[in-house]
C-alpha cells in the first residue's frame, strides 16, 4: 500500500480527479467533519485516496500541509466516527509534507455511514445516497439480477405464451425443437427457466431478452425502451413517442432501423451513384443503443432506456452510473450484467471486446461529425451524438473532446496521433497546420493528452498519446 514519491508524481499528473482520487490543499488544517464525509463517500464508491498538501487545480503542485500532525489519532478518529479503517501515509516531498489517506471500499452488500447518512459524492459536495442506489447496494448479497425469478408457477404452455421462444433459435440459426419438452429442456440449460414447486419459473434473463411484453412480469413493467422525436432543438413539441415492450433479443435490429429511419437526411451523388446520407451513422446508433440496453442498472426502479431525437442531436439515456469513468469508455470495459452480455454476444447483438465505443468514435470521425459526449446525470448514463457542424462553429471544449477521443482511439489501435491525423479528423488541408496545432496544444493544456515521451519529437513530427497512457 505504501505510496512512493514516484507514484505520487503520477497521481499529481493525472488528467482529472475521479471517484478514487481527490486532492486537498489543506496547508494549515482540514475540517474534520468534511474529511469524515469524504472518506465515507469515497469508500461507498469503491475506495480510493484523499491527498492533502497538493493543490487540486492543474497544474497541481505540492504546497506542504500541517494538518493532522498525529497520524495515529486521525486514523482512530475516522474509525470511531465512520467505522472505516483508513491508512494514512506521511510523505516528505522536496516541496513539503504530504498526507495520503488510503480509503478501503465498502464491503459488498453494505455501505459506510456518517451521522446516520449513507453518503456519495456529487461534484465537490457529498450528499445522501438515493433510495434506489441503497437498494442496489443492499441487494448485492442476492443472486445477480439475471438469475432471479421474474415469475413462477407456470405450465409449459404458459411459458411459451409469455416468451417468444423461436427468437432464440432464429438468432443462433438453429432448427426449432420438434417438441415442447425439448425446447424447455434447452431453456432450463440456458438458465432461462427453472423447475420449482408448482411448475416452471422464468428468470429475469429470459424475460428481458425474449418477453412478448415485459409488462407481463411484475418486476419488469418499466424495463422497456422509449423513443421520442421532438420538433426543433428543444422539448416543446413532441412529434413521436413510442414504447417498445418486447424483449431485447426479439427485434433489436428493427429498433435500430426505426431510429435510423427517422433521422434527418437526404440523397447525394457519389461517382454517378445516388446514395443516402443521414444525420448520424447507423453503426454509432446501434452500438450506443446496445450498450444502453445491456449495461443498464436493472435494480433502479421507474427508469428505462430512453432515445431522444432532436433536429441537431440524439440522446440515449440508460439507468445507472457506469462502472468505469466516462473518459475511459474507449479503452475500458466492465459489464454490470455479465450473463446478459454473454448471451447477447452469442446472439450476435453485442461484442464483449470493448469495441462498441471504438466503432462509435470511428464512424463519427469518418463522417467528420462533432465528437460524442458521454455524461452521468441523475443516476443515468447519457450518450450524445451531434449533427454535422463546421470546425469554426465548434467551441473549445468540443474541439478538445474530439482531439482526446481521436488520440485515445488511435492509441488503443496502435496508431499515432500527429498534426496530420488531426487534420484528417477535422477535414483540414495542409495550409491549416496551425489550426491543428492549436487544437493539440489546447488538449495538452487541458490535461487530456500529452506528447509521447518515448519518441524523439520535432515540432513538425510530434506524436501524442492520451494522458492516461
Amino acid at each position: 500500500m505504501a505510496t512512493s514519491l514516484e507514484e505520487l508524481a503520477k497521481l499529481i499528473n493525472a488528467p482529472t480527479e475521479d471517484r478514487s482520487l481527490e486532492f486537498k490543499k489543506a496547508e494549515q488544517q482540514l475540517d474534520r467533519t468534511k474529511l469524515f464525509r469524504r472518506c465515507v463517500a469515497i469508500g461507498n464508491e469503491g475506495g480510493g485516496r484523499i491527498i492533502l498538501g497538493v493543490t487540486d487545480a492543474r497544474p497541481r503542485r505540492v504546497v506542504d500541509t500541517k494538518a493532522f500532525p498525529n497520524i495515529a489519532k486521525i486514523e482512530a478518529d475516522v474509525f470511531a466516527n465512520c467505522k472505516i479503517r483508513v491508512v494514512v501515509e506521511e510523505l516528505q516531498h522536496p516541496d513539503g509534507r504530504v498526507l495520503v489517506f488510503n480509503i478501503p471500499s465498502r464491503p459488498a452488500g453494505s455501505a459506510f455511514e456518517f451521522e446516520g447518512q449513507y453518503l456519495m459524492r456529487v461534484g465537490e459536495e457529498t450528499q445522501p445516497m438515493s433510495a434506489d442506489r441503497l437498494r442496489t447496494i443492499f441487494a448485492e448479497s442476492r443472486p445477480p439480477w439475471e438469475y432471479r425469478l421474474a415469475t413462477d408457477g407456470l405450465t409449459r404452455s404458459e411459458v411459451v405464451k409469455l416468451l417468444k421462444t423461436d427468437a432464440y433459435y432464429d438468432l443462433l440459426e438453429l432448427p426449432y425443437p420438434t417438441t415442447q419438452a425439448k425446447l424447455l429442456e434447452v431453456f432450463v440449460g440456458e438458465g432461462f427457466l427453472r423447475e420449482v414447486p408448482g411448475g416452471l419459473a422464468i428468470t429475469n434473463l429470459a424475460a428481458i431478452c425474449f418477453a412478448n411484453n415485459v409488462r407481463d412480469f411484475d418486476g419488469l413493467q418499466f424495463k422497456y425502451q422509449r423513443f421520442v422525436i421532438y420538433d426543433g432543438p428543444g422539448k416543446l413539441v413532441t412529434r413521436l413517442d413510442r414504447t417498445e415492450t418486447r424483449g431485447i433479443a426479439i427485434d433489436f435490429e428493427q429498433r435500430v432501423d426505426e431510429v435510423y429511419s427517422h433521422l434527418p437526411g437526404g440523397e447525394f451523388i457519389d461517382s454517378a451513384l445516388r446514395k443516402e446520407r443521414r444525420m448520424l451513422p447507423r453503426v454509432a446508433i446501434r452500438e450506443l443503443l446496445a450498450n444502453a440496453l445491456i449495461h443498464q442498472d436493472f435494480e433502479q426502479n421507474g427508469n428505462h432506456v430512453l432515445v431522444e431525437l432532436f433536429d441537431n442531436r440524439m440522446l440515449i439515456s440508460s439507468p445507472g452510473v457506469p462502472l468505469i469513468d466516462t473518459e475511459r469508455f474507449i479503452d475500458g470495459y466492465r459489464s454490470r450484467n455479465e450473463k446478459l452480455a454473454d448471451l447477447l454476444r452469442r446472439l450476435g447483438i453485442c461484442e464483449r471486446l470493448s469495441s462498441g465505443i471504438d466503432k462509435v468514435i470511428t464512424s463519427v470521425e469518418a463522417a467528420q461529425l462533432p465528437a460524442p459526449d458521454f455524461r452521468v446525470q441523475n443516476d443515468l448514463t447519457v450518450s450524445l451524438l451531434f449533427a454535422a457542424k463546421p470546425l469554426e462553429a465548434m467551441d473549445r471544449g468540443e474541439r478538445i473532446r474530439a482531439c482526446y477521443q481521436h488520440c485515445s482511439l488511435r492509441y488503443v489501435t496502435q496508431l499515432v496521433t500527429t498534426n496530420q491525423s488531426i487534420r484528417d479528423r477535422f477535414g483540414l488541408d495542409k495550409s491549416q497546420m496551425e489550426t491543428a496545432s492549436r487544437i493539440l496544444r489546447d488538449t495538452v493544456e487541458a490535461g487530456r493528452i500529452k506528447i509521447d515521451p518515448t519518441k524523439v519529437n520535432s515540432m513538425k513530427y510530434r506524436e501524442y498519446i492520451p494522458a492516461w497512457a
